[in-house]
């Protein structure tokens, strides 16, 4: 044996592992290196290392120091076949894995989630939020997600992580229990509900859900814009009695003013402007009406609010709201 081949063929004496954020897990760097038998293997808390053997997950230790040989390494003893215990250096794989909580997982729906709402019938919902993961099964994480790798980052994972997430929601909005409107009241029960669907996912790679919040629910754009309007109009109640209230409204100021209704400052043509505003208002209340009114013409309602809003008997904000749900009526 040359002297080259001698030193390359290095001992190990310590092993420990001081991850960085965002790491889950490593292969500890042992090529060309053989573990000295009584070797101290440091496991920091927040931390697990496990020993490979041909693949199979052998000894696991948890946080605290160790000193390696046949006394604490049982089954990879057994699995080499070791009758005595071993005086000279062995080989073996060994991996570290950060038990630590990764918090502050972000996860949305990509594509917007088709229900069925109690009130509004077939509704695309979009969802986002935040959960929080660890480690929990070493030998399930290294077996189904490490594998042969140097190195496991979270954003490795995320993204099948975030799959899984996508396909709880799927099913915790599809079914339609809970109306669209009521979901905000209960986001804490929907959380709870979906981080249940989600947690078998997780487990299967040895991974456990600790936290799982949904933070938002929010609709398509042009759904919301209808949802708004309809609001206002609750809000607002009938346009036709609006109208007859502002009207009424502005007479009763009008006539208080000195001059009655010309003394607003507009001389006879706001009187004249007034008139006709309550005689299509009011829906000309001294005669009696018969069956049902025909419905406004949406350019007749808004010149004669902006009659209204000339003389002064309704605010400019007042005027463009309901200027624009008229002009929403238009097709």
């Amino acid at each position: 044996m040359g002297m080259f081949d001698f030193l390359s063929k290095q001992f190990v004496d310590v092993i420990d592992w001081v991850e960085q954020p965002g790491d889950l897990a490593i292969r500890y760097p042992m090529q060309d290196r053989e573990i000295q038998n009584g070797a101290q293997l440091t496991v920091r808390e927040g931390q697990a290392a496990a020993f490979v053997n041909e693949g199979q997950v052998a000894d696991v230790f948890g946080p605290g120091l160790h000193t390696l040989d046949t006394a604490n390494l049982p089954v990879l003893t057994a699995l080499m076949n070791w009758d005595k215990a071993f005086k000279s250096p062995f080989k073996s794989d060994v991996y570290f894995f950060s038990q630590k909580e990764q918090i502050n997982q972000k996860w949305g729906t990509s594509q917007p989630v088709t229900v069925r709402d109690k009130e509004f019938g077939p509704l695309r919902i979009r969802a986002f939020g935040t959960y929080s993961f660890r480690i929990e099964d070493v030998s399930a994480f290294a077996v189904r997600l490490m594998g042969t790798l140097e190195r496991l980052r979270v954003e490795d994972v995320e993204p099948q992580l975030r799959a899984a997430v996508a396909t709880a929601i799927a099913t915790g909005l599809g079914g339609g229990e809970i109306a669209f409107l009521d979901l905000a009241a209960n986001q804490t029960k929907l959380s709870e509900a979906i981080k249940a669907a989600v947690t078998p996912v997780f487990a299967q790679w040895g991974l456990g859900v600790h936290s799982f919040f949904v933070e938002s629910l929010s609709l398509p754009e042009e759904v919301q814009k209808y949802l708004d309007k309809s609001s206002s109009m609750r809000v607002l109640g009938d346009l036709d009695r609006y109208a007859k209230f502002q009207t009424a409204e502005a007479i009763g100021t009008a006539a208080a003013q000195p001059g009655g209704i010309a003394g607003l400052g507009a001389g006879a043509a706001a009187g004249v402007a007034i008139g006709q505003a309550m005689a299509s208002g009011l829906g000309g209340a001294a005669a009696p009406q018969t069956g049902a009114q025909p419905a406004e013409d949406p350019f007749a309602l808004i010149e004669r609010l902006h009659k209204l809003l000339t003389i002064g008997a309704i605010s400019q904000e007042e005027f463009d709201s309901k200027k624009a749900e008229l002009m929403g009526r238009i097709r």
